[in-house]
């Protein structure tokens, strides 16, 4: 399958930009040329398209398929598995906040839990589990956040936008007029 120019050069960003969100590079350009293709693709075609070895497709594949953002579909007379996106791109950007909290933000909770449940021996100590339960309290509430977002459609999530920058503003307005 060959790429039109504008195509070609998301994937290649998408692969850039992914090293940063969590995933390799393959994994972002496979993830990108999935999402964007109309058609199911098989190993085969995303090892061409993006001349990356099979077996670097098949690891990426199944690294993609733990993380929930593709799914396997069958072609009735072709034994080859094909892919697709695993849901809009806004169950996917859903997807990728679920997988990364409970890989990062819900492993972090958990010891900051064991540690705050620690005895301090000193000033030092005090004053370390202080800033460990502002961390914890933090993350706490933005995973809440977080769940209450996820609950949310489509529509709900880009209206909560939309509001969220007029909300910012009319905060500092009031911050503005009461000196805060």
């Amino acid at each position: 399958m060959k790429l039109d120019n504008q195509t070609e050069m998301f994937v290649m960003h998408f692969g850039e930009m992914g090293s940063r969100w969590g995933f390799s590079r393959t994994i972002g350009q496979m993830l990108a040329l999935i999402v964007i293709t109309p058609e199911s693709l098989n190993a085969d075609d995303i090892s061409e398209t993006l001349k990356i070895s099979r077996g670097n497709v098949s690891m990426a594949l199944k690294e993609l398929q733990s993380w929930r953002l593709v799914k396997l579909v069958h072609k009735a007379g072709d034994r080859k598995d094909y892919f697709v996106a695993a849901g809009s791109i806004w169950d996917l950007a859903k997807t990728v906040f679920e997988e990364r909290s409970k890989r990062e933000v819900d492993p972090t909770l958990s010891m900051l839990r064991g540690a705050l449940l620690e005895t301090p021996e000193d000033e030092a100590a005090q004053y370390s589990q202080q800033k460990m339960q502002e961390i914890h309290d933090l993350l706490e509430l933005l995973t809440q956040w977080a769940h209450t977002l996820n609950d949310m459609t489509p529509e709900k999530l880009q209206t909560l936008m939309k509001l969220g920058s007029g909300v910012v503003k009319l905060l500092d307005m009031k911050n503005k007029i009461t000196g805060k």
